[in-house]
C-alpha cells in the first residue's frame, strides 16, 4: 500500500494498528487480537488489494469524500449551507507509546473551506480498553450547527451478531440479539437520561458468543443525556461499531472560535467472550485515581423501611437495630424536606421540614454517628414539584419553552440547571446541607425523563447534562470526601459519564432477587461489583409482590456494594441472626469481591446462573449458583467453575455464613480438593435447587 505509515499500539491482548500517513485522518487497519511483534512493513503489504479496490477501512471520521456511503462521522452545516466535509491533517499525527502498554494517537484535521477544525484522540489503555473522542471547532464567521459526531472503529465480517438491550423501570438492561449483516443496527435514547435499556456494552461478535466463548467487540458511550450506539456494515467496507451523543436540531451551534467536544466512547475487545470485555472495562475503572478504594460500607437505606413516614423515634430504633447487626452506613431517604409527605410536593425546597424535624436532622445524625455508622442523605436536585415554594416563586426555572410546559411525570418537572441562577441555587442548597450535616454519602436521584427540554430557545438536553456534571464536580470540589450515588428511577442513569463524578449506581428500584439476578448480571457487563448498589429487601417485594426467602435475597445482594432496604425492627430473632451472619460475610469478603475478576459461566441450563469472582492472584474465589426457574432437567447439576488457576488445587466448601441446599433431606456439605483445570473442565456435582434458591461456594487455593 503505497504511501502508508503504520503505527501499532498493544496492551492486554489487544492490538490497534493505524495508518497515519494522511493526508486524511488516520485509518484503523486492525482493532482486535494481539498481533504480537509482527513487522509493520509486513502488515503494510497485507493491505494491498491491488487495482482500484476500496481500502477495507475508512478514516476515523469518514465522509462521502472518503467514498464512505455509511453514516458520516461528522455532519453539520454553516447557516444552512452544504455540510460535506473534506478533512485533511493540519500537522503530523502525534503517537505516544506507554511503556506499561498501549498509548495515545492524536490527530488535528481541518476543512479550510468549511471553516472546521477537529481534534481526534484515540487511546489504548494498559488494560486493553480503547477510548476515542473528537472535538470540533468552528474557525470561520457565522454559526456552524453540529448535527452528529460519531466515534467509530472497524469490526470484521466475523462479527455477525449484535447484542443490544431493552428495559423498563424495575427491569433494566434486558439483553436481545440480532444477526448483523450488511445493514445498520442502531440503539437510540431520547429520554434526556441514559435510559433503562441503554447498552452497558453494545456488542458485536461471532455468532453464538457467550460469557467465556467467542470473539467480541463492544462499545459504550460515556454520556448521561441523549445518545446513540450503532453497528453498520456496507458491502464494500469493513463493518463499524461506535456511537456518540444524539443531538437535536440546533442543539449545538458553534460561533467562530467555539468548540464542541463529544463524549468519550469506550471500546473493548475480547478473544474469549463477554467476560473479557468486562475485564478490560473493570480494570480501567479500578485504575482511575477517583475510583473508590476504601472498603465499601454495608448500607441501610430507609426507603422501604419507612417511605415518607419520618418519625425520629422510629428512625432511631431502626438505626440502633442496624448498628447491632453490623451496618456501617445509615441513609435517610426521601421525605425529610419541606412539605414532603408524599411524592406530589416539596421537590426543590431543600430545607429540613421543621414540622417533622423541629430540631433539624441533628438528633438522628448524632445518634447514627454515636452508634458508629456513617450518615447518608437522599436528594433529587434536578427536579421540582409544581406544589413547592420554588415553583411558585420561580415558574420560569423549569426546563421548558416559555408558556409551554411539558406534561408532568410523577407530579414533577425538570429544573433548567444550565440556567445560572438555578445552578447557583442548587449548589448553595446542597453545599449548605452537606456543610451542616456532614453526610458521607448522597443518594442523588433523578425520577423522570426530560421531555420537550428547551434551554435558551434551543433543544436543552446537552446543556442540561453538562450543567449537571458541573454541579456534581463543584459539590465534590467543596467536599472532597463526599460519596455520591447515581440513582435515576433506579438504574436509568448508569454510564461512564456520570461515574466519572460519582461513586456507585443504584442498579434498580427492584429489590426482588429473581429480577435482580438478571439486572445485576447485565449491569456487571460494564461495571465491577463495588460500583453497583445491591440491597436485601423485605420478604415481599414492593415492586412486584413476589415473596422470596432471606437466604436467596442475601446470596443475590452479596455480589455488589451490599446493603439493606427493609424495616429490620420487625425481624424475628432468626432473621436478625441470618442478617448479621450475611453482613459478617460481606465485610470479610468485600476485599475479594471488590478487587477480583468477575467470571460468569456459560451454564447449559438457561433457568440457572453460575457466576463468581476470582482474586487477581487466583488464590481465593467465590461462586454463586442460583436457580431462577423450573428446569427441564432432573437430578444433580454439574457446575464447571471458570477462571481459576488451572495448576492450583482448590479446597471447595460452602460459604459458612450462608445456608446451603438440602440433599435427600440433609444439608449438602461439599468438602473436596480439585485442581482449577478439573473444576473448569469437569466440575463438581451439586444437588438440584427449586426456583428462587441459591448457594455460595468459597474456594481457597492450597499452598
Amino acid at each position: 500500500m503505497g504511501g502508508s505509515e503504520l503505527v501499532a499500539l498493544r496492551a492486554a491482548g489487544v492490538s490497534l494498528v493505524l495508518d497515519v500517513a494522511g493526508p486524511g485522518l488516520p485509518r484503523v487497519l486492525h482493532w482486535g487480537a494481539d498481533l504480537g511483534d509482527t513487522p509493520l512493513d509486513q502488515l503494510a503489504g497485507a493491505q494491498d488489494a491491488g487495482g482500484n479496490a476500496l481500502p477495507p477501512t475508512a478514516p476515523l471520521l469518514p465522509t462521502q469524500y472518503d467514498r464512505w456511503a455509511g453514516r458520516p462521522g461528522l455532519t453539520g452545516h454553516r447557516d444552512g449551507g452544504p455540510g460535506h466535509l473534506r478533512l485533511t491533517l493540519s500537522a503530523p499525527v502525534t503517537v505516544t507509546v506507554d511503556p506499561s502498554g498501549g498509548g495515545t494517537v492524536t490527530a488535528v484535521s481541518h476543512d479550510e473551506v468549511a471553516g472546521i477544525a477537529v481534534r481526534t484522540e484515540l487511546e489504548l489503555t494498559p488494560q486493553g480498553l480503547a477510548r476515542q473522542r473528537h472535538a470540533v471547532t468552528s474557525t470561520a464567521p457565522g454559526v456552524w450547527h453540529v448535527d452528529s459526531l460519531l466515534c467509530l472503529l472497524p469490526v470484521p465480517a466475523q462479527a455477525a451478531e449484535v447484542l443490544d438491550f431493552t428495559g423498563r423501570w424495575a427491569r433494566e438492561r434486558a439483553p436481545q440479539r440480532s444477526a448483523f449483516g450488511d445493514q445498520t443496527i442502531a440503539h437510540e435514547s431520547r429520554r434526556g437520561r441514559t435510559g433503562f435499556g441503554a447498552p452497558s456494552l453494545f456488542t458485536a461478535g461471532t455468532p453464538g458468543f457467550g460469557w467465556r466463548t467467542g470473539e467480541v467487540w463492544g462499545v459504550h458511550v460515556g454520556w448521561s443525556g441523549d445518545h446513540q450506539h450503532l453497528a453498520q456494515r456496507l458491502p464494500d467496507r469493513d463493518g463499524v461499531l461506535g456511537g456518540g451523543e444524539l443531538l437535536e436540531p440546533g442543539e449545538v451551534r458553534l460561533a467562530e472560535g467555539e468548540t464542541y467536544t463529544g463524549p468519550w466512547a469506550h471500546f473493548a475487545y475480547s478473544a474469549a467472550g463477554l467476560d473479557g470485555l468486562s475485564a478490560a472495562v473493570h480494570g480501567w475503572l479500578r485504575a482511575r485515581p477517583s475510583h473508590p478504594v476504601t472498603p465499601r460500607p454495608l448500607t441501610l437505606n430507609t426507603w422501604e423501611a419507612v417511605y415518607f413516614d419520618h418519625d425520629l423515634g422510629k428512625l432511631t430504633e431502626l438505626a440502633r437495630t442496624a448498628a447491632e447487626l453490623g451496618v456501617e452506613r445509615f441513609v435517610l431517604d426521601d421525605g425529610w424536606f419541606l412539605g414532603r409527605r408524599d411524592d406530589k410536593a416539596g421537590l426543590g425546597d431543600w430545607h429540613v421540614d421543621p414540622d417533622v424535624w423541629p430540631d433539624g436532622l441533628h438528633p438522628l445524625v448524632d445518634e447514627v454517628r454515636r452508634l458508629g455508622m456513617q450518615f447518608g442523605l437522599w436528594v433529587e436536585p434536578e427536579m421540582v414539584n409544581p406544589r413547592s415554594r420554588l415553583a411558585e416563586r420561580h415558574p420560569d426555572w423549569v426546563l421548558a419553552a416559555p408558556g409551554r410546559l411539558p406534561e408532568e411525570q410523577r407530579w414533577q418537572h425538570v429544573l433548567d440547571v444550565a440556567r445560572p441562577e438555578v445552578f447557583a441555587y442548587l449548589l448553595e442548597r446542597l453545599d449548605a446541607l452537606v456543610a451542616e450535616y456532614r453526610p458521607a454519602y448522597l443518594k442523588w436521584d433523578h425520577n423522570r425523563d426530560l421531555v420537550e427540554a428547551v434551554h435558551g430557545g434551543a433543544a436543552g438536553v446537552h446543556a442540561q447534562t453538562e450543567a449537571v456534571y458541573r454541579l456534581l464536580d463543584a459539590l465534590r470540589e467543596r467536599h472532597p470526601g463526599l460519596e455520591i450515588e447515581s440513582c435515576s428511577s433506579g438504574g436509568s442513569r448508569v454510564d461512564l459519564g456520570v461515574l466519572a463524578r460519582t461513586d456507585r449506581v443504584w442498579g434498580s428500584d427492584n429489590n426482588d432477587p429473581l429480577e435482580r439476578q438478571h439486572i445485576q448480571r447485565w449491569t456487571g457487563l460494564l461495571l465491577p461489583p463495588e460500583l453497583v448498589g445491591c440491597h436485601v429487601g423485605p420478604p415481599v417485594s414492593h415492586t412486584n409482590g413476589r415473596a422470596t426467602s432471606l437466604a436467596f435475597r442475601c446470596a443475590t445482594a452479596l455480589f455488589g456494594h451490599a446493603g439493606i432496604e427493609w424495616d429490620i425492627t420487625g425481624c424475628t430473632d432468626q432473621e436478625r441472626a441470618a442478617l448479621a451472619s450475611w453482613i459478617a460475610a460481606y465485610r470479610r469478603l468485600r476485599g475479594l469481591i471488590h478487587t477480583g475478576r468477575t467470571v460468569r459461566a456459560d451454564h447449559p441450563d438457561p433457568t440457572a446462573y453460575l457466576h463468581g469472582v476470582v482474586a487477581a492472584d487466583g488464590g481465593h474465589a467465590l461462586f454463586a449458583y442460583a436457580q431462577l426457574g423450573s428446569s427441564a432437567r432432573d437430578g444433580a447439576t454439574r457446575l464447571r467453575l471458570p477462571g481459576l488457576d488451572p495448576d492450583g488445587v482448590y479446597r471447595v466448601s460452602l460459604l459458612p455464613e450462608l445456608p446451603g441446599p438440602q440433599l435427600h433431606g440433609r444439608p449438602w456439605q461439599p468438602d473436596l480438593a480439585l485442581s482449577g483445570a478439573a473444576l473448569a473442565g469437569h466440575g463438581l456435582l451439586a444437588p438440584p435447587l427449586r426456583p428462587a434458591e441459591a448457594f455460595v461456594l468459597e474456594l481457597h487455593r492450597e499452598p
